[in-house]
């Protein structure tokens, strides 16, 4: 019991101390009265590119990062507690995939915010849990599409507004599902159905071939 407490505390520390950054930022922002939004990704352009690494932590304006607070929070510790032996390099790669992705692929602007990464890590959840048919797993899938089912619309341009990014959302889901399939092998995997009683029926034999000597002595 202590050590899943443990693991609970251990896989929110981290989603926790990258929230806590954000909102620093934004402070520090609309406090000094500055303008970071020239640090997300602006497409195709060489004043773009330090976007890749900065652009999920900088936001539009408080609605923005509280809208993106809760759902970052709880899919990022999904992420740490199920996926702990791979869950850095997934989150890394789906953080600047999907920003250089975006870059490739953005409309002219700057495309800034969590979005990119709150897709990325849905996608991942819910694929990963799928291909690897590990029933926990499948749950944390079933969970993703029930709060976060809807967010697949924003997606494509058609229903998104025009000041949203829809091209680093898809970069992120994108990024989601290839991490998904290349780590498919990596981390927590289904037992094997039949290895308990595979182990059960070699200890039976090996207890059978010690005591059949003596059943003949006996005789």
């Amino acid at each position: 019991m202590k050590q899943d407490i443990q693991r609970i505390m251990v896989a929110a520390a981290k989603p926790l101390f990258l929230i806590f950054i954000l909102y620093i930022l934004k402070f520090l922002e609309v406090g000094m009265d500055w303008d970071f939004s020239h640090a997300g990704v602006y497409p195709m352009e060489k004043r773009g590119l330090i976007g890749i690494l900065t652009h999920p932590l900088i936001h539009s304006g408080f609605s923005h990062l509280l809208a993106n607070t809760l759902p970052l929070f709880f899919l990022s510790w999904c992420l740490f507690y199920f996926y702990r032996g791979i869950a850095g390099k997934i989150f890394i790669l789906i953080w600047l995939g999907g920003g250089l992705l975006t870059f490739l692929i953005g409309k002219p602007g700057w495309h800034i915010g969590a979005s990119g990464l709150i897709y990325g890590l849905a996608f991942f959840l819910f694929f990963s849990g799928i291909l690897r048919k590990y029933v926990p797993l499948i749950a944390i899938s079933l969970l993703v599409t029930f709060l976060y089912g809807g967010i697949i619309w924003h997606m494509f341009p058609y229903f998104s507004p025009a000041n949203m990014s829809w091209e680093g959302h898809l970069s992120g889901g994108i990024m989601g599902v290839l991490c998904a399939f290349a780590f498919v092998s990596h981390g927590p995997q289904r037992p094997e159905p039949f290895a308990d009683e595979e182990e059960d029926e070699e200890d039976d034999k090996e207890a059978n071939e010690e005591t059949a000597p003596e059943e003949e002595e006996n005789i």
